[in-house]
């Protein structure tokens, strides 16, 4: 079993940056691909990025390429979502997840992921 959670929400304007974190206890995250939703009010869950589980290959959503990157500190047993050039419309409640793989795979669906945290608001406003 893995206990994740999030941490470094909050509200920030528009243009400003901010630096997510997610620590996991229960296992170690070596043997995990890790990733990042959100999801917005009224919205359903979206992808936002996967790291491989030694941090070598990622992968994002067209929405925030470019200005987030995703990394892992697996001796800390830490994720991380580092979030510059904030919009409004990254509002939302932003969540981590492990997947139990070793092999690189681009899990964008929320239900081929194992295990989950209990999120961390994120408000971006103009």
């Amino acid at each position: 079993q893995v206990q994740l959670d999030e941490s470094g929400g909050g509200l920030v304007q528009a243009g400003d940056s901010l630096r997510l974190s997610c620590v996991a206890s229960g296992r170690t995250l070596s043997s995990y691909l890790m990733g990042w939703f959100r999801q917005a009010p009224g919205k359903e869950r979206e992808f936002v990025a996967v790291i491989s589980w030694n941090g070598r290959r990622t992968y994002y959503s067209e929405f925030v390429k470019g200005r987030f990157t995703i990394s892992r500190d697996n001796a800390k047993n830490t994720l991380y979502l580092q979030m510059n050039s904030l919009k409004p419309e990254d509002t939302g409640v932003y969540y981590c997840a492990a997947k139990m793989a070793r092999d690189w795979v681009v899990s964008t669906r929320g239900n081929e992921w194992h295990y989950w945290g209990q999120g961390t608001q994120v408000t971006v406003s103009s």
